[in-house]
């Protein structure tokens, strides 16, 4: 127990001396990327390998430009890492739109497609909505490492108590995407509280989809399948 929290004591103090990395947001939207190929085609744009293959292409170019870590600002590659994950963002959304409205008009597709289709983007959308709010919070990782003192987006637990935080903590890529899960999960924030309206706008976007996507995508497919 002592080598784990030794251990992550050592992220911690690198993190706030040298930056937040950026390979967590990176792999998180290759992760959302590769969901779409298991979608099936009546839901995709074009073949099922289109899209994916060009925001992986753009994907790939992100990870060129950017630096290791998020301590110097870079106006263009925050520009285009905001295209990327926009573009991602924007499939997931029509391809859920596709779906819903595929159900609707009554389409008869395999309840097991249908189930698979929503656990995808359901996923796809917890993955996506954690990089928001991971570049979203205080302007983004390389404001949040530079100027500490901007006004957060987001209350976290341990900013309410610091004394059972290490000193000078802030949050990394994985409490948001815990907040994005539980948030996904619950259709409502938990443990993390948004501040700021934009923060209030996005988590509760992010509470209908998800609902929408459990509500109706997976309840439908579980009712064709009974």
């Amino acid at each position: 127990m002592s080598w784990r929290i030794e251990r992550e004591t050592r992220m911690l103090a690198e993190r706030l001396e040298r930056g937040d990395p950026f390979w967590p947001a990176q792999v998180t939207v290759a992760a959302a990327i590769a969901l779409n190929l298991a979608l099936t085609n009546r839901i995709t744009i074009g073949p099922f390998w289109l899209l994916p293959g060009i925001e992986g292409v753009l994907l790939v170019a992100l990870v060129v430009i950017s630096p290791r870590r998020a301590s110097e600002h870079s106006r263009v590659a925050r520009r285009f890492a905001l295209g990327v994950i926009g573009l991602v963002s924007l499939a997931n959304v029509v391809s859920l739109a596709l779906l819903v409205h595929y159900l609707v008009r009554g389409g008869k597709a395999g309840g097991h497609q249908l189930i698979l289709s929503g656990i995808v983007l359901w996923a796809t959308n917890v993955l996506l909505f954690a990089v928001w709010y991971w570049e979203m919070d205080r302007g983004g990782p390389v404001l949040r490492f530079r100027r500490p003192e901007i006004l957060p987006d987001f209350q976290f637990p341990q900013m309410e108590n610091p004394e059972l935080a290490p000193r000078g903590w802030r949050p990394g890529f994985l409490d948001y995407l815990y907040t994005s899960l539980t948030n996904a999960t619950a259709f409502s924030p938990t443990d993390t509280m948004p501040l700021t309206q934009t923060a209030k706008a996005v988590m509760g976007l992010q509470g209908v989809a998800a609902l929408v996507t459990i509500g109706l995508v997976v309840a439908r497919a579980v009712n064709i399948l009974g």
